[in-house]
């Protein structure tokens, strides 16, 4: 097995009460000096073009909710399991609503309380992190389907 490999603190990454640390990120912008992450999360309304690292896409339309909730959770299931020992990155095109969303949603699994997600998820990451009524509502009902 190769040895643990997640990211340092910096640009966008996020660590959870549980140690596990994720980069969010807007792929509108540069991306971040450092290295590459070892596996993506996109959350876009097509697919991504990336090529550099293997990647899940999760369709997603910028201020909505994801067109198949269990693709989603799925894939912010497995990106929680990856993060113990790979550099993991979520992203969707500004880093915000959707990223911010399934960031908070990784912060239940880590043990913040589904109705404090957002605002730690705000605190921790971005402060305009989760961006439509939807998108809080959405985080409340799929977070007791990821607890581990």
């Amino acid at each position: 097995m190769n040895a643990i490999a997640t990211w340092e603190t910096g640009d966008g990454v996020v660590e959870f009460p549980d140690g596990r640390r994720v980069r969010g990120r807007g792929l509108l912008a540069s991306l971040p000096n450092g290295l590459d992450p070892q596996f993506g999360f996109y959350l876009l309304g097509r697919a991504p073009r990336i090529d550099r690292w293997p990647h899940r896409w999760v369709l997603w339309q910028d201020f909505s909710l994801p067109t198949s909730t269990a693709d989603a959770v799925a894939a912010i299931h497995e990106a929680y399991e990856r993060a113990a020992i790979e550099r993991v990155e979520i992203a969707c095109d500004g880093g915000m609503g959707r990223t911010g969303t399934a960031l908070a949603v990784l912060a239940t699994i880590s043990g913040i309380p589904a109705n404090d997600a957002v605002d730690w998820v705000r605190k921790h990451y971005h402060p305009q992190a989760v961006e439509t009524p939807h998108q809080r509502r959405w985080i409340s009902n799929v977070s007791s389907q990821l607890r581990t």
